[in-house]
């Protein structure tokens, strides 16, 4: 079991003293609703910290609104019109698709072979994350959350960053992720030979969050130690997606993936040794820069 360490994180592209404007990544998150309008600003407030642009899309006219009331305290994003999402897509370096969509209703499936039904929102984000992917297939993805639970895995991209909960893994691929308690009865031995096969499958790196957060490729496989009861707080999964999309930009896939999950749990860690599990979302998106930062010099 090889383990993602400090030397692979200083592999990472740095900025040079001499950068000029937007060379240092240009990235487009899309996602939010009108139940889940908090998921995407923080993915891309800890986005809009490393990368030079951050543009934020929404199908929801109500995440605009919440979007426009976040600017009065973080300006460094930019909400473009819905009608205009496919052309700073082409212009990103990077896409984050997913954070804040709605699900479909039921997510219970009487067979694995069942066809999902999909209702509302969820359809919504169905039909957004299927038109995008395929339309932009060269495109460096980041998939999360109601993208990943509502899309079929035919549909996933070549190269790109899935980034699945034990949920999300179950409802994207039909495989069932068997649970005692909160942990796995699935050992590392047993589950990574099974995210490598899937990420050789659909040609793509797989990030599978557990307590143990396991990154898979085609060609290799790591595991991040670390973490704190704290990470399973709403909002952290969107800090960490805000997060890869943002070092994709400038990094390989799998790098960019593994430091991701290795910065978001050391990032928690150091919270954790002020103030134990009292921290939220923002907190660790507020924290991240300066671990990123301390942990790279």
């Amino acid at each position: 079991m090889n383990l993602f360490t400090l030397p692979d994180l200083k592999k990472l592209h740095k900025p040079k003293q001499n950068s000029s404007g937007e060379e240092n990544g240009q990235v487009t998150i899309i996602g939010g609703s009108v139940l889940f309008h908090g998921a995407p600003i923080l993915s891309l407030k800890v986005a809009s910290r490393i990368v030079d642009m951050v543009f934020f899309a929404s199908p929801d006219p109500s995440v605009g609104r919440v979007a426009e009331k976040i600017k009065s305290k973080l300006f460094s994003f930019i909400w473009i019109p819905w009608a205009d999402v496919d052309a700073y897509i082409e212009k990103s370096d990077a896409v984050l698709i997913g954070p804040g969509f709605m699900r479909f209703g039921s997510e219970k499936r009487k067979a694995k072979s069942e066809t999902r039904r999909f209702e509302g929102d969820g359809r919504v984000s169905r039909d957004i994350t299927e038109r995008l992917l395929k339309k932009f297939p060269e495109k460096k993805w980041v998939i999360d959350a109601g993208s990943l639970q509502t899309m079929d895995p035919e549909w996933i991209p070549k190269g790109v960053i899935l980034t699945p909960n034990r949920k999300e893994f179950e409802l994207l691929f039909g495989e069932e992720l068997k649970l005692r308690g909160q942990k796995l009865e699935i050992s590392l031995n047993e589950l990574i030979p099974k995210l490598q096969s899937l990420s050789s499958k659909y040609t793509c790196t797989i990030v599978l969050k557990c307590p143990e957060t396991i990154i898979c490729s085609p060609v290799e496989c790591l595991v991040v130690k670390g973490g704190n009861p704290g990470l399973t707080k709403g909002g952290t999964g969107d800090v960490l997606a805000g997060l890869t999309v943002a070092l994709l930009a400038k990094n390989d896939p799998f790098l960019a993936a593994a430091s991701a999950a290795y910065l978001a749990k050391a990032a928690a860690d150091e919270l954790y040794k002020k103030v134990g599990t009292n921290y939220n979302a923002d907190d660790l998106a507020d924290k991240i820069p300066e671990t990123l930062n301390r942990l790279t010099k």
